[in-house]
């Protein structure tokens, strides 16, 4: 509902299943069973993930919609070179939402003390799905969006997004 557009809150989702695939992959290599404590850790990492990948496209479309409100034909250049100056204005924050969970999370999983047998399984599925949600994010969404806008501009249904986020 927020993208009035099945494809790209399908490109949103496709950002939950990349994090979930690296939670599932660090949780098999470490060993951890699945329990009530890591599906905590797939519920915070889902968050995240969605949160991510939504803020990434309504950039993506505001880099866009600002050269469509410029006027005049618009080129595949013209998409390819929003798309990419979307994807560089979200690089330094996704960046540094990584380095900050990766930095509380990844000792957790080099603790020994009371508790840590409850807080490893937690931490290990988010830490696991924020390198992969980190590389869908930053790598594929733009990809595929530029992929999906490209193709609306050959059919001639390129328009504006009518979406906005408040960078205050």
């Amino acid at each position: 509902m927020t993208f009035h557009s099945v494809s790209e809150a399908t490109i949103v989702m496709l950002s939950v299943v990349y994090a979930m695939t690296g939670g599932v992959i660090l949780q098999w290599l470490l060993g951890y069973n699945f329990s009530v404590a890591v599906w905590f850790g797939y519920i915070a990492l889902y968050g995240v993930a969605v949160q991510t990948g939504v803020v990434m496209v309504v950039y993506l479309h505001e880099a866009r919609d600002e050269r469509l409100r410029r006027g005049g034909d618009i080129s595949e250049q013209d998409i390819r070179e929003a798309t990419i100056a979307g994807s560089v204005l979200r690089l330094r924050p996704k960046l540094m939402t990584v380095s900050v969970v990766m930095a509380s999370l990844v000792p957790i999983l080099w603790s020994t003390g009371v508790g840590s047998d409850i807080m490893k399984p937690i931490a290990a599925p988010i830490i696991g799905g924020m390198v992969t949600s980190t590389i869908h994010v930053l790598i594929i969404t733009p990809v595929i969006f530029y992929i999906m806008k490209r193709r609306a501009l050959r059919r001639g249904t390129l328009r504006t997004s009518g979406l906005s986020y408040s960078r205050s």
